[in-house]
């Protein structure tokens, strides 16, 4: 990629009066407030509905949009709501997302959406998405009729098994139901190009992110059960994680179910190379999430507590990258090589040329390697001052040891006038990497409050910004240090902050 910079936020951290971050203005001011800071990138968090506590990791559907990001004064514009309709109860501290509240509202509210909608608008859009979106809204309409229970708890054994006449019979009787599933992707589309064009008419592009796993309460798996290792109940038989390290004493066990690799590998990995193929179509970048899992893999018997009594697998290595790379040649992506590396996740790496991830937070603990610090910086990789898996960087200030802490202050001369984040900002910036990106929260100095997910826990996802953060003060200071590191694509005379 070309030396440039930009800041991760996710579009539900967005700030918004209706209980969380939507495409709607406030996207569309996100990118100016990019834009006037010099930045490149808008890196987000995968977009898919959320799951399991909240995460958007725990995806129902990796092809569909969060009917939660869809903005409501737009539905407004098109005559389709009013304003009275969405003056509701979303959560009473703007700072954060409430999740219980969205859950209550938002779907009763795009219910009286569709009501007024032609549904002749959307036509084009099923037949042009038909390959995954009449599954999908298939699916949601059965977790509504089956009151949401997992597709293996389903009352009706016969589209539990994906049965065709029972397939076949469901579209019919939900066919209400279905047409409001799609109505909310197209009305998600719909928005996201619209933002995607702003940005990138602006000089910005996206980085999307794709998680390796997907989660067995999903369409995914329901309708290809095949390519999973699923027991006679239809749950999973192994179960996803990482093993015990540094961090996690009991490793961390995911609950995702385990891909049958010899099955992908029958079709050319087919499932993958659609999945990556939308995705690609979808963001101008695609991160790859827990890449290290595609040359081996941890799984752990289904039952089993924590991660510890699992061991590695081989994984599918190259020829799934290759066979992306087919199908895919012209998409741009990042692989998320973070974790125990092996020499042979190492040689993957190389052999796929792709980029990989450098974090600087981890370079000042000695139980990391030392590769995250910039002086070990090779030019093709992504620096991080952290993700959203990290604390923000003033948050890691208040965590770390003092010997940690002094390290980092020596290491990078930190100064009061400066301040920590934006000398942590310096570090990534003024290094070799081709592109660096930080945490919206770092650059406004917030501590843990702020934290967007903490591995192994639930109860996240919830930071929102406020409008009132994105100063052109801050903007200004942002855009010194792109041109300072020569990372601003449009460099211009601004003065020493």
């Amino acid at each position: 990629m070309k030396r440039s910079c930009g800041i991760l936020m996710h579009i539900s951290s967005l700030p918004s009066k209706y209980g969380i971050g939507t495409l709607g203005k406030e996207a569309f001011k996100f990118v100016d407030f990019l834009k006037a800071s010099g930045q490149g990138y808008w890196q987000v968090l995968p977009v898919t509905p959320t799951g399991y506590s909240d995460s958007p990791y725990q995806s129902a559907s990796t092809f569909a949009g969060n009917p939660y990001l869809i903005d409501l004064n737009l539905l407004i514009e098109e005559g389709l709501l009013t304003e009275e309709e969405v003056d509701l109860d979303w959560g009473g501290d703007p700072r954060y997302v409430d999740y219980g509240k969205l859950w209550e509202n938002r779907y009763e509210v795009l219910r009286k959406a569709f009501a007024r909608f032609d549904r002749s608008q959307m036509e084009t859009f099923r037949a042009e998405n038909s390959d995954w979106i009449e599954e999908y809204a298939l699916f949601a309409a059965l977790k509504t009729k089956f009151d949401n229970k997992p597709w293996n708890e389903w009352d009706d054994p016969a589209v539990m098994e994906h049965r065709a006449d029972a397939v076949a019979y469901y579209r019919q009787v939900l066919v209400h139901d279905i047409d409001f599933h799609c109505f909310i992707q197209y009305e998600f589309d719909k928005q996201f190009r619209a933002v995607k064009a702003y940005a990138n008419q602006n000089g910005i592009r996206i980085i999307g992110d794709v998680p390796i796993y997907v989660p067995h309460d999903s369409v995914d798996v329901w309708s290809n059960q095949h390519l999973f290792y699923l027991d006679e109940r239809r749950n999973p038989s192994l179960l996803a994680g990482v093993p015990p390290d540094y961090f996690t004493e009991l490793g961390q066990l995911w609950g995702n179910p385990i891909y049958n690799w010899d099955v992908h590998r029958q079709d050319n990995f087919a499932w993958w190379r659609h999945r990556m193929e939308r995705t690609g179509a979808r963001f101008d970048v695609v991160r790859i999430d827990h890449f290290r899992g595609i040359e081996s893999y941890w799984a752990v018997p289904y039952g089993s507590t924590d991660a510890r009594p699992g061991r590695w697998y081989p994984g599918p290595g190259m020829d799934l990258i290759r066979a992306i790379r087919q199908q895919c040649p012209n998409v741009d992506m990042i692989a998320e090589d973070l974790g125990f590396l092996t020499p042979e996740v190492k040689k993957l790496l190389s052999d796929s040329g792709l980029p990989g991830m450098r974090i600087l937070q981890f370079g000042f603990d000695p139980s990391c390697d030392s590769r995250e610090l910039p002086h070990n910086y090779t030019t093709h990789c992504i620096a991080y001052t952290g993700t959203h898996d990290n604390a923000p960087i003033m948050g890691w200030v208040s965590e770390a040891t003092p010997e940690q802490v002094e390290f980092a202050v020596n290491y990078l001369g930190l100064n009061e006038r400066e301040g920590m984040p934006f000398g942590f900002a310096r570090g990534i910036l003024n290094s070799v990497a081709e592109l660096a990106i930080l945490p919206m929260q770092d650059y406004l100095g917030l501590g843990n409050e702020s934290r967007m997910n903490l591995p192994s826990s639930t109860g996240w996802w919830k930071y929102r910004a406020q409008s009132s953060d994105f100063t052109e003060e801050l903007a200004k200071r942002i855009r010194y240090y792109a041109e300072m590191s020569a990372r601003c694509d449009v460099p211009g005379k601004t003065s020493n902050v």
